[in-house]
């Protein structure tokens, strides 16, 4: 169990780290490309849906096969190619309509800037929808992770819960609990980073966050 323990706060660590790191990017980007209007606003949409066409996991594949031994770095570099695209596209929706709000068309007349705008008034008014995004992208990660150990191309130490499901199928006939357990330890690591990211919504807002991806 100590193993798995680990292997489950490697993977938490990873996956957060990521998403965090996406969160980062893509958020301020999108919302800035939607209160800029016009070419920026047309490019940055069309960057995420270039991003979000290509399957990660296929452009993951080959550039970790590139690799003699992946590290769990690697793997985080893999990851974070394309995980700001989907903070990108959902700051760049919830812009479109926030921009329109009384209270950021009262900040331009009052002579405030778009950066100040944007840092004051728009950000923090996407925290909710983005800490939804921010707990399914950790989740996806989780299991992307776990599945690139799973075929050999996980981190060089062996730590992880795709290691351990690879273990556990190695083992299936004489122990099977091994392979139980990792996949047991897969799907509840996930659902908790999808339960932690609306955990962090106001209840007021969850209604706005889940329309935002229906």
């Amino acid at each position: 169990m100590s193993v798995v323990s680990h292997a489950e706060l490697s993977g938490i660590t990873l996956a957060f780290a990521v998403a965090l790191a996406g969160s980062a990017v893509g958020t301020p980007l999108g919302a800035f490309a939607a209160l800029t209007r016009g070419t920026t606003e047309r490019l940055v949409g069309r960057a995420c849906d270039l991003i979000q066409a290509f399957p990660t996991f296929l452009l993951a594949l080959v550039v970790l096969s590139a690799v003699r031994v992946p590290s769990r770095l690697d793997l985080g570099l893999v990851f974070a190619l394309t995980a700001w695209a989907p903070f990108a596209r959902l700051a760049l929706v919830e812009t479109r309509v926030l921009r329109e709000a009384a209270f950021v068309e009262a900040a331009f007349a009052i002579g405030l800037g778009k950066g100040r705008v944007l840092a004051r008034h728009l950000l923090p008014n996407l925290l909710g929808v983005v800490a939804v995004q921010l707990g399914s992208a950790a989740a996806a990660i989780v299991v992307a992770e776990a599945a690139f150990a799973f075929v050999g191309l996980g981190p060089r130490d062996g730590v992880s819960l795709g290691g351990v499901l690879d273990q556990g199928v190695a083992c299936m006939l004489r122990a099977p609990h091994v392979l139980w357990v990792g996949a047991a330890s897969v799907f509840v690591t996930s659902a908790s980073m999808l339960l932690a990211g609306t955990a962090m919504v106001d209840p007021s807002e969850r209604s706005r966050a889940g329309a935002s991806f229906g």
